[in-house]
């Protein structure tokens, strides 16, 4: 049985806090503990919880809170609660200076299902590692960083690599790897975002990049139904 990370919502608005809570409980392994309006309440729920929450997700914008104050307050005083901010911020000041405090994701709002079932799959999965370890060697530490990493991309990060803005070079080498798997019969952008839990744009973004440098072939078949769809293969 899967032990459940105890989560805490910061949110103004009930319509996006109810979606993000339904969000929340409908990934294995997390629960939902309180959702709170205000960094008022967040103090104040903080205060009273005899057990902590695991995970925080924060909203840059809170009516009673200045900038990131809230956000800065939590990382001082409560340093074993792990934060993911789920925001319509994209201002790049803000998206670093979050990112030096040390949160495990940036999520720009709206908020896809598939994107946020997989960073808590993957908070999930870092989460246990450490507790099942008492050391690590470098290439266990090397893995449990990528986790982070793979979501952590700040607009100024891709320029460290030789690839368009949009294309992560993790998620593109994960892409790679399960194109290699299918080579006989190849997979549609559909398929492909299901194995890597992203939306079909998302998948296809990455897929028609590899057919523009020429390691992909994209055919256009038509399905059951009589729709056209694009499926991609290996060269």
């Amino acid at each position: 049985m899967r032990h459940d990370f105890q989560v805490l919502i910061v949110e103004d608005d009930f319509r996006v806090a109810e979606i993000t809570r339904q969000f929340v409980e409908k990934v294995e392994g997390f629960k939902v503990i309180d959702i709170v309006k205000t960094g008022e309440e967040a103090r104040q729920v903080l205060k009273r919880l005899t057990t902590l929450p695991d995970l925080i997700l924060l909203d840059v914008y809170i009516p009673d809170v200045h900038g990131l104050e809230l956000f800065w307050e939590i990382r001082k005083e409560y340093q074993s609660i792990d934060l993911i901010m789920m925001t319509a911020a994209k201002e790049v000041s803000t998206i670093e200076e979050t990112l030096r405090g040390g949160i495990f994701d940036y999520i720009v709002k709206p908020v896809e299902f598939s994107r946020f079932k997989q960073t808590l799959d993957q908070y999930y999965e870092q989460r246990n590692v450490l507790a099942s370890k008492e050391s690590m060697e470098q290439e266990e530490i090397d893995q449990l960083t990528r986790f982070s990493l793979q979501n952590q991309t700040s607009p100024n990060m891709e320029a460290f690599d030789d690839l368009p803005k949009g294309i992560d070079r993790l998620t593109l080498d994960k892409i790679k790897s399960i194109m290699e798997r299918n080579r006989e019969n190849g997979l549609t952008a559909v398929q492909v975002g299901k194995e890597i839990g992203a939306s079909r744009s998302t998948a296809r973004r990455y897929l028609e990049y590899l057919v523009s440098i020429k390691e992909l072939l994209a055919e256009q078949k038509y399905g059951d139904v009589g729709r056209p769809e694009r499926r991609y293969l290996l060269k």
